[in-house]
């Protein structure tokens, strides 16, 4: 039977069809070529015109879910003109696809389920995976990127239960909108587990699986059923993990990365921003990457994935793993880790120094920040910690006494101190990086521009280059790449530039970065492929939004 209500006109086919539809940008010969004489205002409009017009009607919305929520309706009425519109104003709609705005939207996923645009799958149905692939009837070599999300951790509402597909949504969308990646060859994927979300679980209108957040060994499994099945339906695709929790995330990325072509932002994306920030920081200071002392105020998972980056690019830079790992001190919220500290995590052992050859051997209670930059003289503090207050006045002066150009990167928003006490407290001598937005900084006559730690500075360019390299797994060499590459864009040697280019010009740093990764993958020799003109490989690899001349 037909949807159709009696009475009511029917909408042409080609109207309801996102990937044909143009909307008014119909010329009056496609419009009665395609029986649509009569069912579009009059004009005609380009879709630069549209993109305008849209974009008009996007800034009426309230900033967050109601602009994720408009957003969404124009993908499902016009693919084309929803890219368009993410291209033209890519740094102002990134929160709303990838942050605290697109958490917003993920919290209110029982009352807005919308267009199924994805794989929802089930923990307790693992043996649907394979058949749920299936039904989107694409082949072997149909597939790029396939980004999931279990919900566990998403930006703005931690736990957010059954809404992992509008978070993988937002980060596919970005692929595109970024680095050209195109639409139809980008899958979004939610993986429910259950949420410890009380009020999801309660809630009448709740989509998601009503039960506590699976863990253990079921956990594992589900996330094992999924790489392998999707690894093999389609071999040449990256797994992207975003919106786990770090501890999980962590674990993927360990159990997967040597022998699958897998990324999580929350690790390697996050590292890899804080990394592009110290290559940064580099061309100020003139320490080697292989002499830097850091310090991580924050024990959690997240920290330690940025110490492992670092520590990588050390030992990259010609360290030894014993040298690097002994440069790298981590502090918890009772001070400095040591073997003795009880309740050692196993992620966290490999950085808890031996008290007793530490200048603390005689100091059997805890050790906190300040006597701890005392004695370790670090080149960089960075703070992932949600414990507040972590950076005081004393703290920031203590680094300055370090060294003489301390790089400082508040990457949480919990550290107690803004950029502009940072840059106050240090006499302007420190370099600092965001893991937020942050307006500009007028100090002593120079104006200070901060740079934000994005991971969408990585990604998609890593993606990208990982497209056209055709490499089977990402490697340290190739992550430490799209690090220097976003670095290569900041100008931070002028007094006052950022050490990390701005959003604004995405697309260009995406193509930069996936140059850099693409040599990566051919030294490291998990290339399948190595073009000739790279530069013309990856502008070529890159879509654009735009109407079809044929149909």
């Amino acid at each position: 039977m037909s949807d159709q209500q009696p009475g009511s006109p029917r909408v042409p086919a080609i109207l309801g069809d996102p990937i044909r539809n143009r909307g008014v940008a119909f010329s009056a010969e496609q419009r009665d070529m395609l029986g649509l004489t009569g069912r579009l205002p009059p004009a005609v409009l380009t879709l630069d015109e549209q993109s305008r017009w849209a974009y008009h009607q996007l800034e009426s919305q309230p900033v967050g879910i109601t602009r994720q929520l408009f957003l969404e309706l124009l993908h499902d009425r016009n693919e084309t003109l929803y890219f368009k519109v993410l291209s033209d104003h890519l740094a102002e709609l990134l929160p709303v696809l990838d942050g605290r705005a697109a958490g917003e939207t993920a919290s209110a996923y029982p009352y807005e389920y919308g267009h199924p645009r994805g794989i929802y799958l089930s923990i307790d149905r693992p043996g649907d995976v394979e058949k749920s692939f299936a039904t989107l009837g694409l082949g072997a070599d149909d597939v790029d990127v396939i980004v999931c999300s279990d919900a566990g951790q998403v930006p703005g509402i931690g736990d957010g239960g059954g809404g992992g597909l509008r978070a993988a949504a937002g980060k596919a969308a970005i692929y595109t909108a970024a680095a050209g990646i195109r639409p139809g060859r980008v899958i979004s994927v939610s993986l429910d587990a259950g949420t410890d979300n009380e009020a999801l679980r309660s809630d009448p209108f709740y989509l998601g699986n009503r039960q506590a957040r699976r863990r253990g060994p079921d956990y594992d499994t589900f996330i094992d059923r999924y790489v392998q099945t999707v690894s093999a339906q389609f071999p040449g695709a990256l797994l992207h993990f975003g919106g786990f929790s770090p501890e999980n995330a962590r674990k993927i990325v360990r159990a997967y990365g040597p022998g699958y072509r897998v990324f999580s932002d929350v690790v390697q994306g996050t590292g890899t921003a804080v990394l592009a920030a110290v290559y940064a920081a580099i061309r100020v200071t003139g320490i080697p990457m292989k002499h830097q002392e850091l310090v991580v105020c924050g024990a959690g998972a997240d920290g330690i994935a940025i110490a492992d980056h670092l520590r990588a690019a050390m030992t990259g830079d010609g360290a030894t793993d014993e040298q690097a790992c002994s440069q790298i001190w981590v502090a918890g919220r009772h001070g400095l880790l040591f073997d003795d500290t009880e309740d050692l995590r196993d992620f966290q052992r490999d950085y808890a120094k031996q008290r007793s050859a530490t200048p603390w051997a005689a100091v059997p209670g805890p050790v906190g920040l300040a006597e701890a930059i005392e004695g370790i003289a670090p080149t960089i503090l960075l703070a992932t910690s949600a414990a507040g207050g972590a950076f005081t006045r004393q703290i920031v002066q203590a680094m300055c006494q370090a060294t003489s150009r301390p790089l400082i990167l508040p990457i949480s928003t919990a550290t107690g101190a803004t950029p502009d006490d940072i840059i106050a407290w240090s006499d302007g001598k420190a370099l600092v990086a965001t893991g937020i937005p942050a307006g500009p900084v007028e100090y002593d006559g120079t104006t200070f521009t901060i740079g934000q730690a994005s991971t969408a500075l990585a990604y998609p360019g890593l993606g990208l280059g990982v497209i056209v390299s055709q490499a089977a797994r990402v490697t340290p060499r190739m992550l430490q790449a799209a690090a220097a590459a976003v670095a290569e864009q900041a100008g931070a040697s002028q007094p006052g530039a950022p050490l990390l280019p701005g959003l604004q010009g995405l697309r260009a740093t995406s193509a930069l970065v996936a140059e850099a990764v693409a040599r990566a993958a051919v030294a490291d020799q998990v290339a399948g492929d190595n073009p000739t003109d790279l530069t013309q490989a990856v502008h070529d690899a890159m879509w654009e939004p735009a109407y079809p001349d044929a149909w």
